[in-house]
């Protein structure tokens, strides 16, 4: 469903709102100011500098905020708020942020503000310790599959197809295909090979198909580096808008071709491959103690070599292949693991340390 009695908020309604929700006092001025990348949904936000409190809010519109030529349900957010509520069942960690308020006929979700917490992503790109992030957010992906794998109840209840299909074109379909994003020319060049390579294409085609099976488990669907923030406890997993039933395979393909990326770039492959194999036992340990088999580990790691591709040839490339060689490398690294997916945590590590063969 999609709100038709939506009222978009903008940087002076938006304290009239939190005003007449009671969450900020009546007379109270607020400053209002945008936060994070705001990719897809509105995203502000708004502080009390008498008191000293602050909220995040975000609001899902029709038009994505920073890409208006893709249109989506607005019922995004409300599969963002429940997969925060089903995910914080399990969450003995405090991954999951806090829920201030969600209300669901204008499309706003209101949550606890994390102030200047470090991106996960940046810090790896520093070489930051960021072992116990991972194992954290690994920690709860375990659980939340854990606990909802099979569950026949859920499946109607997430139903997010058109974030689910637009993000799986962006994962599965357009770095495989020709296109027009600004490669330098030998990456255009080796970007090309895999253009040309049908049994590639055939490989991200099957995995895209089973990406869309609405069986498995509860996933997040966009597990990557950036949505993860570096707050006490350990870390903070934000940006569910793509939850739905599907794999579990890959939410943890997904986090870990961000754990490696960095590796590449820093020329750290042993610490990446170190680090991507602990993500991987903790996540593995998780369903474990919940009493459910974790999925094959190829599988996970063909999900990863498509997301380093997706990364690097595709329409959101990272700053981590921002050199040329890095990005060659990527794309060697990604095109191997689609092609030939390690069936352990230990082979990927050994071709990791190694480059692809």
């Amino acid at each position: 469903m999609n709100s038709t009695s939506q009222e978009p908020f903008d940087d002076r309604s938006l304290p009239s709102y939190l005003r007449a929700v009671g969450l900020a006092a009546p007379g109270a001025r607020l400053d209002v100011e945008p936060a994070g990348d705001g990719n897809i949904n509105w995203v502000r936000r708004a502080r009390d500098p008498a008191t000293g409190a602050s909220w995040i809010v975000k609001q899902a519109r029709p038009a994505l905020e920073r890409f208006p030529q893709y249109r989506a349900s607005t019922e995004r957010i409300v599969f963002e708020e429940r997969w925060f509520r089903v995910a914080q069942r399990v969450d003995a960690r405090g991954v999951c942020p806090r829920i201030v308020r969600f209300d669901e006929e204008r499309r706003a979700l209101v949550l606890e503000d994390l102030g200047d917490a470090e991106r996960l992503d940046h810090a790896l790109a520093r070489g930051a310790e960021a072992t116990g992030a991972l194992r954290a957010v690994a920690a709860l992906l375990g659980a939340v599959h854990a606990a909802t794998r099979d569950d026949p109840s859920l499946a109607p209840r997430f139903r997010n197809d058109e974030m689910q299909r637009l993000h799986g074109e962006h994962v599965f379909v357009l770095p495989f295909a020709a296109n027009d994003f600004p490669l330098e020319p030998p990456l255009r060049a080796r970007a090309e090979r895999v253009w040309r390579d049908d049994g590639l294409r055939a490989i991200a085609d099957a995995a895209y198909a089973r990406y869309l099976e609405p069986r498995g488990a509860l996933v997040h669907g966009d597990v990557q580096a950036g949505n993860v923030l570096l707050a006490p406890p350990a870390a903070k997993l934000l940006d569910a808008e793509i939850a739905h039933v599907g794999d579990p395979a890959f939410d943890v393909g997904i986090l870990l071709a961000h754990v490696v990326l960095p590796g590449l770039a820093r020329d750290e492959r042993a610490r990446s491959a170190a680090l991507a194999c602990e993500t991987w036992q903790v996540y593995a340990s998780a369903c474990a103690v919940a009493g459910a088999a974790e999925p094959a580990f190829a599988d996970v790691a063909r999900y990863a070599g498509i997301e380093v591709l997706r990364r690097t040839i595709g329409a959101a490339r990272v700053a981590a292949v921002a050199r040329t060689d890095v990005a060659l490398a990527a794309v060697d690294l990604g095109c191997e693991l689609a092609r030939r997916p390690p069936a352990s945590p230990d082979e990927l590590a050994a071709r990791l340390v190694r480059g692809p063969a």
